[in-house]
């Protein structure tokens, strides 16, 4: 069994003396697990680096079995967040959620956007917007997808401020006036398609999109919380934006 392809490089562990165990994400093969021989070497150990972008040849003689990758690289993202504490933070939490809740071996469609997610990374506006675009089409792929584009009580498409924690479905501000302390905020640019964010929408965005990530898709998996890199994300915005 043999196929080639781009991914991203999700977590490396060690095995043996000089070998290490890759995850990484493809379009056509999803989450794919594979041994690097030699990948804890100093030739290999800086292209291994989560978060880079690698060309990826996998072979096994059976399709069930762990089979060994040959990687190259195509561009070490890595070191792009790694002088950025932000961006290193939210790199981290997009690794981890993948690694949590993306199955393996399955195609997915969130390829492309964390791609693009990667070339914004020393980008801070529009990175906070690609971050959080692909929290919610994670969310999407789950199976919980969250309608943001019209009001659940008056279908308007204008002046969306709220999401509802029960349904996922975005309110306006004056429809939603009466039970405000009880909905989830909805940031501007989720519902207009802006390209840039600031520390506060980003956190706003963090705190909508993390609570069915943690209840819904969490739920569904039986986890108690997510995982620890995305809770330092959200403390790292939320002491940016001096939200409390």
């Amino acid at each position: 069994m043999e196929w080639r392809a781009t991914g991203i490089v999700l977590s490396v562990r060690r095995y043996g003396e000089n070998a290490v165990i890759i995850e990484a994400l493809t379009a056509d093969y999803g989450r794919h697990a594979g041994l690097v021989r030699g990948g804890a070497g100093r030739r290999l150990s800086p292209v291994l680096q989560p978060g880079n972008h690698v060309s990826l040849r996998w072979r096994s003689r059976l399709s069930e079995n762990l089979g060994a990758f040959e990687v190259e690289l195509i561009h070490p993202y890595a070191s792009d967040a790694i002088s950025d504490r932000e961006a290193l933070a939210t790199l981290d939490a997009m690794r981890a959620l993948a690694c949590v809740f993306l199955p393996q071996r399955t195609a997915t469609s969130l390829f492309d956007l964390t791609e693009l997610f990667l070339k914004l990374l020393t980008d801070t506006g529009s990175r906070r917007v690609a971050y959080a675009q692909w929290e919610i089409a994670l969310l999407a792929e789950l199976g919980f997808g969250l309608d943001l584009k019209k009001c659940a009580v008056t279908a308007a498409t204008e002046g969306l401020s709220y999401v509802s924690p029960r349904s996922g479905r975005a309110v306006t501000r004056q429809a939603g006036a009466e039970y405000a302390d009880k909905l989830l905020p909805l940031p501007p640019f989720l519902s207009e398609g802006g390209t840039i964010a600031d520390a506060a929408e980003f956190a706003d965005a963090l705190v909508l999109s993390g609570y069915f990530l943690e209840r819904w898709a969490g739920g569904a998996l039986g986890l108690n919380a997510l995982p620890p890199a995305r809770e330092r994300l959200l403390s790292i915005i939320k002491r940016q934006s001096k939200t409390p």
